[in-house]
């Protein structure tokens, strides 16, 4: 039985990792409106404060790598989960721009840091040879809550709900998602040795070529997941844009019946490239939406909702393999820094995704935006067959 994969405490994590991100994106697609609406800021000004979380997020996760490898986790990752929680109250009493950009910035700190706190916890828990599909399972919690929480969130501000309200919400999910990342028993960790301070202390060298090919992968994602709404706003198409994520979140629960199987069989490499091929299409589709719904508004609708199952396909099959990649080049007393290195390029890649998609679509339009994030899918493609692949299999340590 020491190979069983469903415990309780690997039960609380999970909840503990889907409350914790649907707390977050429920809030999120719904903040370019009340910036828009309540400070009367732009596009460019919207893409700056929603990246702002992003940028903080970078500059910490690097360092909380470090601590999670040195110290205990699972204090650091409760300290962290509570000061995520409490900032959803900072939204409600933000009465100024800068104040708010202040609790963002807050909250990219401790969202950096839970989210590696979480991640290093459960391969902690898990057992070794079952990693890729309890990665899956794992990576399934969050992706599942980044799609149903924008969807949530876009209901209740079409049902004009109040923006307090809304936070209170996020606040209540995040809330209960401590309790149970409280429940979750963790293996005792024996004090370490601490080494030399070095840079690969804080990222996992081994790791920087999948980081680049999965940073340019996720300027797209990051356009998508914060402005696909205004997109379809923009091009006049009569839907309901929450159902965009219901699609992806469904791709996302579907990839996972047998990504995870593929990635403890050791066709990580093959799962991402697979992956790959699927969202390069779905991008270019996406783009090309502002065309088809000239031709036809009830085609373009339905492929809408086509390309976000794709989209949910091909990132559902790619979040656990490219995470395994990057424990499995890592020795196991730095799983927190490799861990930290596939967080941060994703995060990296999402907060220039929130500036690049308001920049462009304040010089252009969204659909530009879109056919960028398509070009830079391609290029993420072409490396990773080219670099990546060939790096992984030569270094991978198990």
């Amino acid at each position: 039985m020491k190979d069983k994969l469903i415990t309780p405490s690997y039960c609380f994590i999970l909840a503990a990792n889907f409350l914790l991100y649907f707390g977050f994106w429920l809030m999120m697609p719904v903040l370019p409106f009340y910036l828009a609406e309540e400070f009367q800021a732009d596009k460019t000004t919207i893409g700056i404060v929603l990246s702002c979380y992003t940028i903080a997020a970078l500059c910490i996760r690097p360092f909380s790598g470090y601590l999670l490898d040195t110290f205990a986790r699972k204090p650091l990752y409760l300290t962290a989960y509570f000061v995520f929680t409490a900032i959803f109250g900072g939204y409600l009493v933000a009465s100024t721009l800068t104040l708010f950009i202040l609790f963002r910035i807050i909250h990219g700190l401790s969202f950096g840091t839970v989210t590696v706190g979480g991640n290093t916890i459960v391969i902690d828990i898990m057992p070794s040879s079952r990693r890729g599909e309890g990665l899956g399972y794992y990576g399934l919690a969050n992706n599942t809550a980044m799609s149903i929480g924008p969807m949530v969130g876009l209901f209740m501000h079409d049902a004009s709900v109040g923006y307090p309200i809304i936070f209170c919400t996020s606040m209540f999910s995040c809330l209960l998602g401590m309790l149970c990342a409280w429940l979750v028993k963790t293996p005792y960790k024996p004090p370490v040795k601490r080494d030399p301070i070095s840079l690969d202390r804080f990222i996992l060298l081994k790791g920087l070529p999948a980081g680049l090919s999965l940073l340019l992968l996720s300027i797209p994602y990051g356009m998508t997941t914060n402005y696909v709404a205004m997109y379809a706003q923009q091009i006049g198409m009569d839907v309901s844009t929450g159902f965009f994520f219901t699609f992806m979140a469904v791709g996302m629960a579907v990839s996972r019946l047998f990504s995870g199987r593929l990635v403890d069989h050791g066709k990580i490499t093959q799962v991402i490239g697979a992956g790959l091929y699927l969202v390069i299409a779905s991008f270019f589709l996406l783009a090309d939406c502002v065309y088809l719904i000239q031709w036809d508004a009830t085609v373009c609708s339905i492929l809408f909702f086509g390309i976000a199952l794709m989209l949910g396909v091909g990132f559902g099959i790619m979040f656990p393999a490219y995470n395994t990649l990057f424990v499995n080049l890592a020795p196991n007393k730095q799983r927190g820094t490799a861990t930290s290195t596939y967080l941060t390029s994703w995060d990296v890649g999402i907060g220039i995704g929130m500036l690049a998609g308001g920049y462009i679509a304040e010089i252009s339009s969204f659909d530009k935006a879109y056919l960028f994030g398509a070009c830079l899918t391609i290029v993420s493609t072409c490396y990773f067959h080219l670099k990546v692949s060939p790096h992984y299999h030569k270094n991978k340590m198990r």
